[in-house]
């Protein structure tokens, strides 16, 4: 997977997480605007029945999918990164971005990959290609 397309899934990954964020809010900021919770004190005790409440409830739904969409695509572009550095003759990327990818920090590890990163394929084309021999 070349690093164009790696950028391209996450920068995808990012806007869905986002949309599916503002979806989701928009849903529970309605359901409270149109009081269909039922609050007693700080606690929220019940939901009042009918067609907003199920409708807010399958927004807040298409919200969560969308943002399960975004977390799964950022995932794919993150080993589609992996894969494209391991084709790299020295592995401190490959390395970078999976010890950060481990300990829960490889947002900032795509971003460093996407803003400064090198592309594992546009070398491999080069190395694996043999010299012309002339008679």
């Amino acid at each position: 997977m070349s690093k164009s397309v790696v950028t391209r899934l996450f920068i995808a990954s990012l806007i869905a997480f986002a949309t599916g964020a503002v979806i989701a809010t928009t849903g529970v900021v309605l359901a409270i605007a149109n009081d269909v919770f039922v609050i007693a004190g700080s606690e929220l005790v019940g939901v009042r029945g009918g067609a907003l409440a199920w409708s807010l409830l399958g927004l807040g739904i298409v919200g969560g999918l969308v943002i399960a969409g975004g977390l799964v695509s950022g995932l794919v572009a993150w080993i589609g990164a992996l894969l494209n550095t391991w084709q790299l003759e020295s592995k401190t990327w490959f390395a970078v971005l999976l010890l950060l990818g481990i300990f829960n920090l490889g947002f900032f590890a795509m971003l460093a990959y996407l803003i400064a990163g090198p592309d594992g394929t546009a070398s491999s084309g080069r190395r694996g290609t043999p010299a012309a021999v002339t008679a």
